[in-house]
C-alpha cells in the first residue's frame, strides 16, 4: 500500500478549516483523512510556525512548550528547590553553631 502525499496547500486548507470549526475530528471525516493525521499536521504546524517567526513577533506571542519541555523543566526545578533546601538547613546550622557559646 502505497502512501499518498499531500500538498502544502492542501494541509494549510485542513489546517484554517480545523482552526474555524474547531473540531479537527469533523474536518478529517469531511476530507476523509484519519483524525491522527490531522493532529500530526497541527503539531508540526505549530512547531514550524515558532521556528519561522521572528524575533519580534516571539516577544508578543506566547509560548506553550511541549511536554517533553515541561517535564524537563519540571524535573530542574525539583533539583532546584531540592538544592535550595539544603543550603538553608546549612545556613540554619552554622547559625545555630554561631549562638551557642563555645
Amino acid at each position: 500500500m502505497q502512501r499518498k502525499q499531500y500538498t502544502l496547500e492542501f494541509k494549510q486548507q485542513v489546517l484554517r478549516e480545523v482552526h474555524e470549526v474547531g473540531n479537527a475530528a469533523q474536518v478529517a471525516r469531511r476530507h476523509s483523512l484519519t483524525p491522527k493525521m490531522v493532529y500530526n499536521w497541527m503539531e508540526r504546524s505549530k512547531h514550524h510556525d515558532w521556528q519561522t517567526t521572528s524575533p519580534e513577533a516571539k516577544k508578543v506571542a506566547s509560548y506553550i512548550a511541549s511536554y517533553a519541555e515541561f517535564k524537563e523543566l519540571e524535573t530542574e526545578n525539583d533539583k532546584l528547590k531540592k538544592i535550595l533546601g539544603d543550603k538553608d538547613l546549612e545556613i540554619a546550622i552554622l547559625r545555630d553553631m554561631l549562638k551557642k557559646p563555645s
